[in-house]
């Protein structure tokens, strides 16, 4: 059982993403967990109802597309100027002004990205993932394992590759990283067979 735990955990897929990543002290990790023993769900904390809500509207507005596509363009036109007109609203930065679209390596272990500023070795940082095209947001927190200068085989404008390992995922989540692996590897596939 748990050979194929392990199996399913360690699927990698080359994906692109939306990702903010930002260093937080050890001390918030733990208290987002101690929080979280306690029955508080670390999408409780603050700034992070602007990410849920968005990510909420992306998912419906593609769910929606598939049956009526006029209609989703249509809300979705309603919810970029609800967005712009809020922002002006509120003035300053929320956390979906730091998720930037790139290509990311993902498994339920950890995620590797590319990037200009260098990451430390055993930096905690805070990780914000939209797994797309499904819009399904995941929020986590994650231990840089490598950071390494970007070499002419990585076809990356950026300067660095960071690794980073999982040290606080919940269990729903991880399953939500192991599903979208699953899928793209199947859409993967089948472009193969039917693009030879």
């Amino acid at each position: 059982m748990t050979d194929s735990l392990n199996r399913r955990q360690s699927v990698r897929v080359t994906d692109r993403v939306m990702l903010a990543i930002h260093p937080v002290s050890a001390e918030k990790m733990q208290g987002v967990a101690k929080d979280f023993q306690q029955g508080i769900s670390p999408y409780n904390q603050e700034g992070l109802a602007d990410i849920q809500m968005f990510i909420g509207a992306q998912s419906a507005l593609a769910k929606l597309r598939e049956r009526d596509a006029d209609l989703a363009d249509f809300l979705q036109h309603l919810d970029n100027k609800m967005n712009i007109m809020l922002k002006q609203a509120k003035g300053g930065e929320s956390p979906l002004d730091a998720l930037i679209m790139r290509k990311a390596n993902i498994s339920a272990n950890g995620i590797a990205f590319y990037t200009d500023s260098p990451a430390r070795l055993d930096e905690i940082v805070e990780i914000h993932v939209v797994l797309l095209p499904a819009y399904t947001y995941v929020y986590s927190f994650g231990k840089v394992i490598a950071c390494d200068p970007v070499t002419a085989e990585d076809e990356s404008d950026c300067k660095f590759r960071v690794a980073l390992e999982f040290v606080f995922l919940l269990e729903e989540d991880r399953e939500k990283i192991i599903q979208h692996t699953f899928r793209q590897q199947s859409l993967a596939l089948r472009n193969r067979r039917i693009n030879p």
